[in-house]
C-alpha cells in the first residue's frame, strides 16, 4: 500500500499539522513516510500545502506531481491541484470558499462542510481535524489507535488536554464526508 497526497489551503487552516499528524501516525504504525510542506512568506492567510507519502515500503522521492489524492481547502487549491489527481483517485474539498466546484469525471469527488460545522460548534480550531476524519474514513491508510499518537506528537504538550476534542472532531468527520461524484 502507498498513498500519496496532497493537502492544500490556506495559511492558518491547518493543512501543515493535518499533514504532520498523518505523517507521525503513519510512522508510529511502522509505516514509511514522508512529510514535505510547501509556503513562503504568506504562511498566515497565504497559500500552503504539504505532500505526505505513506507507505509498507520505502518512499523513493518525496517528489511527485500525481497524486492519489488531494485534499483542497480553497478555490486556488482546487484550480492549482485538482488536475493533479491521478485518474481514479480522490478529490476531497470544504464547499466554503469554492466558487467553482470540480468538474473531472475520471475521480472521485467528496466533500465535507467542515467549515460549517467547526463555526457551528464553536470551535474553528477542529476544523482540519473534521476534514481528517472525512478522508480517514475513505481511505483508512492509519490506524486509528496511532491517531491518538500522532496527535501526542504533532501537538505541543501545552495543548494535549486538546486531543480528545481533535479525536471527537475526527469521528465527526467521518460523518460529514458526502460523494458528490463517484465511479
Amino acid at each position: 500500500m502507498t498513498e500519496e497526497l496532497i493537502i492544500a489551503g490556506f495559511g492558518g487552516q491547518g493543512v501543515l499539522s493535518m499533514g504532520k499528524i498523518l505523517a507521525y501516525s503513519g510512522v508510529m504504525g511502522d509505516k514509511e513516510v514522508c512529510w514535505m510542506p510547501a509556503y513562503g512568506p504568506e504562511q498566515r492567510g497565504g497559500t500552503a500545502n504539504v505532500t505526505v507519502i505513506i507507505s509498507d515500503e520505502k518512499v523513493c522521492s518525496p517528489i511527485i506531481s500525481k497524486f492519489d489524492t488531494a485534499i483542497v481547502l480553497n478555490q486556488q487549491s482546487l484550480d492549482k491541484f485538482e488536475n493533479s489527481v491521478k485518474p481514479g483517485g480522490l478529490l476531497i474539498y470544504d464547499p466554503n470558499g469554492i466558487t467553482s466546484e470540480p468538474t473531472r469525471k475520471d475521480i472521485n469527488i467528496y466533500k465535507i462542510d467542515a467549515t460549517a460545522k467547526a463555526q457551528e460548534m464553536g470551535i474553528s480550531k477542529v476544523f482540519n481535524m473534521i476534514v481528517l476524519g472525512g478522508f480517514l474514513k475513505l481511505k483508512p491508510v492509519v490506524n486509528g489507535e496511532f491517531i491518538h499518537k500522532g496527535l501526542e506528537k504533532s501537538l505541543p504538550e501545552r495543548h494535549h488536554n486538546l486531543i480528545p476534542q481533535n479525536e471527537d472532531a475526527i469521528e465527526l468527520g467521518k460523518s460529514l464526508i458526502e460523494a458528490v461524484h463517484t465511479l
